[in-house]
């Protein structure tokens, strides 16, 4: 069976976006791209977003495939960000705008089950602290990477939101960057044997 990460950066202060909504991703390094981008890349098969994170995402990579100008043109994972297959959940959102799209309205446990028991790589969210947060009061993630910026932003989008009964996770990996960001790997005990 294909595993489930919740693959995401926050600020200290448990924040993924500032109070505007606006997106503050972490400093670039080469120990960004080394421990960050190419562990979660390397397995990946599917990417799940919520709407929100899946337009952002798409009107970033997409133009790297047509348009050497794009910010994205310049990274290198950017042809793989394009060609693996994303789902995205989202009730409102009736057309894919992004290459190997597809969108599920319907029941978010049944759809993730579903794809846990297909052949491919691991199944990933990289975004989206609504869906996020609704997976993890479902235990849906079998593994959470979190990169925790040296970054304190007093107010924002939280990832914990509450509502959740109490689990304990298991540490798998911790590594601080050159950054000074911190990634924690953890595992869920309770999805696995």
């Amino acid at each position: 069976m294909r595993k489930v990460i919740l693959s995401m950066f926050m600020s200290l202060d448990g924040f993924i976006e500032g109070p505007n909504h606006e997106f503050v991703p972490p400093d670039w390094s080469d120990d960004l791209s080394r421990y960050w981008v190419e562990p979660n890349l390397a397995t990946t098969g599917t990417i799940l977003y919520g709407r929100v994170c899946y337009l952002m995402n798409a009107a970033f990579w997409q133009p790297a495939a047509t348009d050497p100008d794009s910010p994205a043109a310049r990274i290198d994972h950017a042809p793989l960000m394009n060609r693996l297959e994303k789902v995205v959940f989202s009730r409102s959102l009736e057309t894919p705008v992004w290459d190997n799209s597809r969108i599920v309205s319907g029941d978010v446990a049944a759809e993730i089950e579903r794809l846990r028991t297909e052949p491919g790589g691991d199944i990933v969210m990289f975004g989206g602290a609504g869906i996020a947060s609704w997976c993890m009061r479902h235990r849906l993630f079998d593994e959470y990477r979190f990169m925790i910026t040296p970054l304190v932003l007093g107010a924002g989008n939280p990832l914990f939101r509450g509502g959740h009964e109490r689990f304990k996770l298991e540490l798998i990996e911790s590594r601080t960057l050159d950054t000074g960001a911190i990634i924690l790997h953890y595992r869920d005990p309770h999805r696995r044997a």
